[in-house]
């Protein structure tokens, strides 16, 4: 059975985006901060940047990166995430990942603004839709076959499915920084604890790993 996944990096005050960015460093200093366990794992060197020297951590954190991207068959994103708050006039922008992303399936960018889809190497395909959650989710789940769906993000966008209660899995990788600033993942979101089984994990880097899951939505 298809279930809807989210994975996130967020910080001690509970910050899933920096506000640092500049033209030049379009991510901001503080986002390598947060995600530093996640880019040194050995799944995301093979998987994002293409290495198979076999470097990069392993243990906890690689096996959360690993589940990151098991048994996914469909991926939806925000527009922000997919850089068109940036590159929207850019005819030739095709994300931030060049040429062979790591999604290697469907995934729907929502806007505002559709442009026709983009076939990738390796498997992804970028489709440009405006809908709401509960449209966008009927769709990748249509194409899904059988796979999970994964709510990609950024934090906005993952807190619309949460409020909506499409998310059946949700893991949180809380990074021991204080960022002040940006976007906070928690905000109108009290008691959704409730509803799920929580549990939680310590690694070695400083992550504490906490995942909310339920058995079935409804």
């Amino acid at each position: 059975m298809t279930r809807v996944r989210v994975d996130l990096n967020i910080s001690l005050d509970g910050f899933a985006t920096t506000a640092d960015q500049t033209p030049d460093n379009p991510f901001g200093q503080d986002w390598g901060r947060l995600t530093t366990a996640y880019v040194g794992t050995r799944t995301f060197r093979e998987r994002v940047l293409h290495d198979t020297s076999g470097a990069g951590t392993t243990g906890v954190d690689d096996e959360y990166a690993q589940r990151y991207f098991e048994a996914v068959g469909a991926e939806i994103m925000g527009a922000g995430m997919f850089g068109l708050h940036e590159h929207g006039d850019d005819p030739e922008w095709k994300g931030w990942w060049e040429d062979e992303p790591p999604f290697r399936v469907p995934v729907f960018i929502l806007t505002h603004t559709p442009r026709p889809s983009i076939e990738m190497k390796g498997g992804t395909v970028f489709h440009f839709v405006e809908a709401s959650p509960e449209e966008a989710l009927a769709r990748a789940v249509a194409v899904a076959d059988g796979g999970d769906v994964r709510i990609g993000g950024g934090p906005s966008t993952v807190r619309e499915f949460l409020r909506a209660g499409l998310v059946d899995d949700l893991h949180v990788a809380i990074t021991p920084i204080l960022l002040g600033q940006g976007i906070r993942l928690w905000d109108d979101l009290r008691g959704l604890e409730a509803g799920y089984d929580v549990t939680t994990e310590a690694a070695p880097s400083g992550i504490t790993h906490i995942t909310f899951r339920r058995e079935s939505r409804g």
